[in-house]
């Protein structure tokens, strides 16, 4: 094995050790994201939410696609496109603040999303997470739409090194932000999976949203 080769395991080995057990993350990224720290919810009638029909599939392990793909290596990744709502952002890495929340990307910037780096990268063995902002104080932002997808529409998430994960969408729930299935949402099934979350539910001043809009998808082709 070449030094090269090497140095690549030795940075995927502690890239692993950083990683935090989901038990753990399923609650800081509920705690984080229950409002995306900003979210306004005062902009038409709100986002869409997802259709009682979709949230049937929270018994489903996931869809069955034609042929399972080998998971990809670890890899950057630079921009999410979910072509059925119009999406196509950068992408930033985010990781936890001082006070141990999810940092969400800038509230400014309204089209831009964040990959959540406690977790594997899009198209590696395991569940992804790539979070954003529903709206901020100017309007609707980059994940406003998340709740009127359905199963069978796609997230395509670009890697540094080349390739496009394109992932299919199998399920899309909203989960109130106090009863959050962490390990249902978080835990790998031993493929390569995404969850795409934002702000979704109910709104107060007082609170913020109270809840989550979570879809589920699984990769489904390597460009």
């Amino acid at each position: 094995m070449s030094a090269s080769e090497l140095a690549e395991l030795a940075e995927e080995e502690e890239r692993r050790k950083r990683r935090a057990p989901w038990g753990v993350i399923a609650l800081v990224l509920l705690t984080g994201l229950a409002l995306i720290r900003n979210g306004s919810g005062e902009f038409d009638e709100g986002p869409p939410q997802p259709a009682s029909a979709a949230a049937e599939t929270r018994t489903v392990p996931g869809a069955t696609f034609g042929k399972e793909l080998s998971p990809l290596p670890y890899a950057i990744p630079d921009r999410v496109r979910i072509p059925a709502i119009q999406v196509d952002a950068p992408m930033m890495p985010v990781g936890l603040d001082a006070a141990g929340w999810v940092d969400a990307p800038p509230p400014e910037d309204p089209n831009l999303a964040g990959w959540f780096t406690g977790a594997v990268s899009p198209g590696e063995k395991g569940t992804a997470v790539v979070v954003g902002h529903v709206d901020n104080s100017q309007g609707p932002a980059v994940f406003y739409g998340l709740g009127a997808l359905k199963q069978g529409n796609h997230v395509e998430v670009a890697r540094r090194d080349g390739k496009t994960a394109v992932f299919e969408i199998y399920g899309i729930e909203v989960f109130e932000k106090n009863n959050f299935p962490g390990d249902r949402v978080y835990a790998s099934k031993g493929t390569a999976e995404l969850r795409v979350i934002t702000c979704g539910g109910g709104f107060s001043q007082q609170n913020g949203y109270d809840g989550n809009v979570v879809v589920f998808a699984r990769l489904a082709e390597v460009r």
